[in-house]
């Protein structure tokens, strides 16, 4: 069986997760790793664990737990559903499943910043997520100011076996159709 490892690149809002869950729909046998749900689980029952600085070691331990289960004990795709926006991360990801036999797919979100902050100001999404910032505006100046400075790049097509961006809503359904034919 052809396993496929997708992994969403792209800012806070941009749609990474709706695509997620909607792909995890259409292609079956495919499990959603979103850290988002992991640092609101550690955020809600295990707070005193959290690293009052620096990297969340707790969420990424938590995350390889899960991932390396999927990858070793079931034949199961995986939609990686983070913000993946350093290269040398993705880079790092991409060999791992391919080493492992997964082929690689990255899907970039470049929407618009002024849509990402219409969406963030209509947004009704929890903030139990966040442990650095204190809103999601405060995510995305901080994301817009790291763009294109130091690892912080848009993928390129060298990186994994396929590469799609999305910059407008409407491409999300065409993008599932195509990676669920890779099947």
């Amino acid at each position: 069986m052809n396993r496929l490892a997708i992994i969403t690149v792209g800012k806070t809002h941009s749609g990474k997760t709706t695509f997620a869950k909607a792909l995890e729909k259409e292609l079956l046998n495919s499990v959603v790793i979103d850290q988002d749900n992991h640092a609101e689980f550690l955020n809600t029952y295990y707070q005193s664990l959290l690293p009052q600085q620096g990297s969340n070691t707790i969420k990424y331990a938590l995350t390889q737990t899960i991932v390396h289960h999927i990858v070793h004990e079931t034949n199961c795709h995986l939609i990686l559903c983070n913000s993946n926006r350093n290269r040398k991360g993705r880079i790092r990801l991409i060999d791992y499943y391919q080493s492992k036999g997964f082929t690689c797919i990255l899907v970039n979100f470049e929407i618009p910043d002024h849509i990402l902050e219409e969406r963030i100001s209509e947004s009704m999404r929890s903030t139990s997520i966040l442990r650095t910032a204190i809103t999601f505006d405060e995510v995305l100046s901080r994301q817009q100011a790291e763009t294109n400075t130091g690892d912080i790049i848009a993928p390129s097509e060298d990186e994994a076996d396929h590469l799609f961006v999305i910059k407008m809503p409407n491409e999300v359904p065409f993008v599932i159709r195509e990676i669920v034919g890779f099947v």
